[in-house]
């Protein structure tokens, strides 16, 4: 235990806004490949080639392309490589992916408006990941300790000891009242010379499309589409430290044990266009955007420091949040080729580009009345602080799609696809918990992790009785990333203080998913 110096009482305290950090941000914007087992088995690569339900959110003018009337749903299996079941994450689990429809309405001798509606679970949050490192001296409450060192927010000493700033987060709380703190008022902090992180997650974000689409003399071909979308998130994590007294003897650990929710709602429009430049060719150019998804989110958590030494004012502490704010993702734009060999092989290429670096976090700034409309609406303003470091910390995306299907006899068809899609983070970005932001002030964890890019491969079968479709998908995805428990810190008063760095940890995760799709056509 190091004790550096006593806390004097102030009167200001910290004025709480609503808004988000950068890297949960990321976590609700981002996607999966999912939908129905034609389009995943092709690598999604269908926003030229069109017919299939899925295009209704990427490219919706690929369901002009339907000449039938058309309902199909999903299911799947997904699986975590390496995993255990922790907490409410589950290495396998069931998941109900899609549900649709497509009304085709003949409009002219070759030409159609279609009307169609589809669900489908656009991001899974099903998740469990087990870390562990050595800290060489770094620890979580010695950062939190640091913070208040340094003067990043004033201390004010009551009954509970807040802090004047929203750099001071709900983790700088819980340990500044259950650990860094005795009865005298006097500050210290402790080394730790390992730590172990556990967390798992479960939810997931589902789109509700409904579409209008139509072609123009089977040339040209038009679509437009409303999304709505629902975001149901649950995470719970447990970080424990094993920490170290002045002889760099153990002395027990302390366990940050996090439970956080974020239910929201948003939506979006996609317009898309495909046509066909050379008329007796099947070969065709799509070409489509779509708008940044709107979001009103709310986040709750419930956090407790479970103190197993005997220094400290606490065995235990909590604290608890709930709060509003909003979220902007970023544009989307995308083109792709499709080209189809008789009635025998398809071939797609998609590519797709957003710009993570301008996800837009927004805090509520208050309801407002609309005597015209007799409504009320909730205005707010970009947080900046936290859009600059996101700026910093995200980057554009990349996304390459192939597909190809190929028909091995009537009725059969062999389906393969790949996908990568390039790092989001920067190399050098991290969770910056010394920010003066409404972001920092609700944060209740301080890891995080650099992911590099993503490559997926797919595989899939599909088999035509009739009017019926049974349509069967695999699909591989693999990334590595770089862990890091909390962010390093260097101490600006090197006689006084020391410096808090850890090295980060390389992740690898691997998932699996068996998708099945039944179709009919009318």
């Amino acid at each position: 235990m190091k004790k550096i110096f006593t806390i004097a009482a102030l009167a200001l305290a910290v004025m709480p806004m609503a808004a988000q950090e950068t890297y949960e941000d990321a976590n609700i914007a981002t996607e999966d490949l999912n939908g129905t087992a034609r389009y995943v088995g092709m690598g999604g690569a269908m926003e030229a080639l069109g017919a299939d339900i899925s295009t209704i959110s990427t490219n919706p003018a690929g369901i002009g392309l339907f000449r039938h009337t058309t309902a199909s749903t999903s299911l799947s299996v997904n699986a975590l490589q390496d995993a255990d079941d922790f907490g409410i994450g589950k290495k396998t689990k069931m998941s109900f992916d899609q549900i649709g429809f497509v009304w085709a309405h003949r409009s002219g001798e070759r030409s159609f408006l279609n009307f169609a509606f589809n669900y489908h679970k656009s991001r899974n949050f099903n998740d469990v990941t087990s870390v562990s490192d050595v800290l060489h001296g770094a620890s979580q409450n010695k950062l939190s300790y640091a913070k208040g060192y340094e003067g990043l927010f004033g201390l004010n000493f009551d009954n509970n000891i807040t802090g004047t700033s929203n750099a001071f987060s709900q983790v700088d709380y819980l340990y500044y009242n259950g650990f860094l703190s005795d009865a005298e008022g006097t500050l210290f902090y402790n080394d730790a010379s390992s730590y172990l992180m556990r967390k798992s997650s479960k939810g997931y974000t589902g789109d509700y499309n409904f579409n209008l689409s139509g072609n123009i003399n089977d040339r040209v071909y038009l679509g437009l589409t409303l999304g709505i979308k629902d975001v149901n998130y649950k995470g719970y994590s447990e970080y424990t430290e094993q920490l170290l007294d002045d002889n760099n003897r153990g002395i027990g650990s302390t366990t940050l044990a996090d439970e956080r929710r974020i239910d929201g709602s948003g939506f979006d429009i996609k317009a898309g266009i495909i046509f066909r430049p050379v008329e007796t060719s099947p070969f065709r150019i799509g070409l489509y955007v779509n708008t940044p998804t709107w979001y009103d989110l709310k986040t709750s958590n419930y956090t407790e420091l479970i103190n197993n030494t005997n220094v400290g004012l606490y065995k235990n502490f909590s604290n608890s949040e709930v709060y509003e704010y909003k979220l902007y993702t970023p544009w989307k734009f995308g083109a792709s080729l499709g080209h189809t060999v008789g009635n025998w092989l398809a071939l797609g290429l998609t590519y797709e580009y957003a710009d993570y670096s301008n996800l837009d976090t927004r805090f509520n700034t208050g309801s407002h009345y609309d005597w015209y409309y007799d409504n009320y609406y909730e205005s707010s303003e970009s947080d900046d602080i936290m859009n600059a470091h996101t700026e910093s910390t995200l980057k554009g995306v990349h996304t390459l799609k192939a597909g190809a299907e190929y028909i091995l006899y009537d009725g059969l068809s062999l389906r393969v696809g790949f996908n990568y899609i390039s790092p989001m983070f920067s190399k050098d970005g991290y969770k910056n918990s010394a920010l003066d932001s409404p972001g920092s002030y609700y944060a209740s964890a301080t890891d995080y992790t650099n992911w590099k890019g993503t490559t997926r491969v797919t595989f899939g079968l599909g088999y035509r009785i009739g009017q019926l479709s049974l349509d069967f998908a695999y699909q591989y995805s693999q990334k590595n990333g770089d862990f890091s428990p909390f962010m390093s810190y260097w101490a600006a008063d090197g006689e006084n203080m020391s410096d808090n760095v850890c090295n980060a940890v390389k992740l690898n995760k691997e998932r699996h998913q068996a998708l099945f799709t039944i179709g009919y056509h009318f």
